[in-house]
C-alpha cells in the first residue's frame, strides 16, 4: 500500500495555526502587558544594582560612573554611615550577652526541630535565613536601644513596622467586631471609619503636624490647661516617633478594617446560631468560630500592610523631617535624602538594604504565617 508523504498544503497549515492562537489566545494577550510590566521593573532593578556598586559624580556638564565595588554597603555597616542606618552602637553588658545568647539558643533549637521532623534543602536555607536576619537585628537592638546607643533608619523601619501593624490589626479587629454586631447606626460608623484611608498620606502629615502644634494648634488650650505648652513633642526621640505612629495608625486602620469586617460577615451563620443556642460566651464563640474563620484574611491582609509599611516616607518627612536628628527617619526616606544630596550610589544601597530587609520579613511571615492559617481553616 503507497502512503501518502506530502506536505500539508496551505490550508491545513492555516487551519492549525488558528488552533493554536485559540488554544492560547488568553497567553498571547495578556504578554504584552506582561513584557512591558516586566521591562519597567526589571530595568530599574539591573540599573540601581549597578548604581549601589558605583560612585556618581558629576563632571563639566555630565556625569561618571565610577565602579567601587561593595564600597557603599561597607559604609552602611561598617564606615562612616552606620551611625545613620545602624545607629550608634555600644559595648554589650552581662544583661545584653545573656537575651542575646538565649535568642541564638532558641534559634539554634527551632533549626534543629526542623532538621529533624522534615529537613529539606530549601526549606532549611530559609529558615537559616530568617534566623540570621533576626539574630541580627537584635543584636543592634540590645546594642542601640538596651546598651545605651542611638537607633538607626534600620529599627526606625522596624518599629513602624512591627509595632504600627500591628496595633492598626488589633484596633481594626475591634472595630470591625464592633461594627458586625447589631448596633445602632452602624452603617454611618462604617463610613466615618474607612475615611481616613481615603486621605493623602502628606495631607494626613500636615493634618497631625497642625493638631500636634502645642503653641497654635487647636488642641492649644488644652495644652496650656494642663501646663504643658512649653513642651515639644518634636524636640524627644520617642514623642516624635510615636507621633509617627499615631499618625501612621489613624490612616491605615481603616484598611485593616474594612477587610476584617467583610470576613467577619461572611463567617458560617450556622454555627454561629448553633454556639449561641448551646449557650457559648463571646470570647469562646470569638476562639472556636469567628478567629478560625477569619484567620486567612487576617493573615494576608496584615502580609499586604507589612509590604506598604516598609515604604512609609511621607509621614517622618512632612511630621518630623526625619528628627529630631535621626530619630523617626525611615529607610525609605534615608534613600531620599541621599538621592537628594546626588549620593545616587548611596541612596541605592539602602534601597536595596530596604528590599532584601522588607523580602525576607515577608516571605518569611508568609511562610509561617499566612500558609499555616490557610491549612488550618481547611
Amino acid at each position: 500500500m503507497a502512503v501518502n508523504l506530502s506536505i500539508p498544503d496551505e490550508a491545513d497549515r492555516r487551519e492549525r495555526l488558528s488552533q493554536w492562537v485559540d488554544r492560547h489566545s488568553g497567553r498571547i494577550m495578556v504578554l504584552p502587558a506582561v513584557l512591558i510590566l516586566l521591562a519597567f521593573a526589571i530595568f530599574p532593578l539591573v540599573a540601581s544594582a549597578y548604581l549601589s556598586l558605583s560612585r556618581f559624580k558629576l563632571a563639566g556638564g555630565s556625569f561618571t560612573l565610577t565602579f567601587i565595588g561593595f564600597y557603599n554597603y561597607l559604609r552602611l555597616f561598617l564606615g562612616a554611615q552606620q551611625y545613620h542606618f545602624l545607629g550608634t552602637l555600644k559595648a554589650f553588658g552581662p544583661l545584653e550577652w545573656l537575651l542575646f545568647a538565649a535568642l541564638l539558643a532558641l534559634l539554634a533549637l527551632w533549626l534543629v526541630r526542623f532538621a529533624r521532623q522534615g529537613f529539606t534543602l530549601f526549606g532549611f536555607l530559609g529558615r537559616l535565613i530568617t534566623a540570621s536576619l533576626i539574630a541580627g537585628i537584635v543584636y543592634v537592638v540590645l546594642a542601640t536601644t538596651v546598651a545605651g546607643g542611638i537607633p538607626g533608619t534600620l529599627l526606625n523601619t522596624l518599629l513602624y513596622v512591627v509595632v504600627g501593624v500591628a496595633v492598626q490589626f488589633l484596633i481594626g479587629l475591634s472595630l470591625a467586631l464592633l461594627c458586625a454586631q447589631p448596633i445602632r447606626a452602624r452603617g454611618w460608623f462604617r463610613v466615618i471609619f474607612f475615611i481616613p484611608v481615603m486621605v493623602t498620606p502628606v495631607g494626613v502629615a500636615y493634618i497631625f503636624r497642625m493638631l500636634a502644634d502645642m503653641q497654635k494648634g487647636p488642641f492649644a488650650p488644652l495644652s496650656q490647661l494642663f501646663g504643658v505648652s512649653q513642651w515639644s513633642w518634636a524636640t524627644e526621640a520617642w514623642s516624635a516617633r510615636l507621633m509617627v505612629l499615631v499618625g501612621d495608625t489613624w490612616q491605615w486602620t481603616p484598611f485593616m478594617f474594612i477587610v476584617l469586617l467583610a470576613a467577619i460577615e461572611n463567617q458560617p451563620r450556622d454555627q454561629l446560631e448553633a454556639a449561641h443556642l448551646d449557650g457559648a460566651g463571646p470570647w469562646q464563640i470569638f476562639k472556636d468560630i469567628t478567629w478560625p474563620a477569619i484567620a486567612p484574611v487576617a493573615a494576608t491582609v496584615v502580609l499586604i500592610r507589612l509590604i506598604e509599611a516598609f515604604k512609609i516616607i511621607d509621614m517622618p518627612n512632612v511630621l518630623t523631617a526625619g528628627g529630631p536628628g535621626l530619630a523617626t527617619e525611615s529607610l525609605t526616606l534615608h534613600s531620599f535624602i541621599a538621592w537628594r544630596t546626588q549620593d545616587f550610589g548611596g541612596s541605592a544601597a539602602v534601597g536595596y538594604l530596604l528590599l532584601f530587609v522588607s523580602t525576607i520579613t515577608c516571605v518569611s511571615f508568609f511562610n509561617f504565617v499566612v500558609r499555616p492559617s490557610r491549612r488550618y481553616q481547611g
